[in-house]
């Protein structure tokens, strides 16, 4: 079970990381409303720019900690109840703005998985 843990850990962090650090400036199809890069979603959810670098920072934050938390076990419960906490804030952003449910997808999924990490 460790290792599905440690797996599961490794699959949230460098996803938060890739979006946060590698794809921001990208468009997905996991967009909010026709948003092209992960500043314009902010916008398309009626968020400022710095609350975009402000949730940004503590993403990847918390995304490095559950990482690391690998070797270190006492970061990977705050870590992922972190990531848990706005994560939930985004799937809530897509249904604020009335975004299809598959656009809340990635977000519910690292959600869920940041749960079975937090408790087990």
């Amino acid at each position: 079970m460790n290792y599905i843990i440690i797996a599961l850990q490794i699959i949230v962090g460098i996803s938060i990381l890739n979006v946060w650090l590698i794809q921001n400036n990208k468009a997905t199809k996991w967009r909010g409303g026709n948003a092209k890069t992960l500043l314009e979603e902010f916008r398309v959810f009626g968020l400022s720019k710095q609350m975009c670098y402000i949730v940004g920072f503590f993403k990847v934050t918390l995304a490095v900690l559950l990482i690391c938390a690998i070797w270190f076990p006492v970061l990977k419960q705050p870590a992922a109840f972190g990531l848990a906490v706005l994560l939930s804030g985004s799937v809530v952003m897509h249904f604020k703005i009335n975004d299809p449910l598959i656009k809340s997808f990635p977000a519910t999924f690292l959600l869920t998985l940041c749960l079975i990490i937090a408790f087990i």
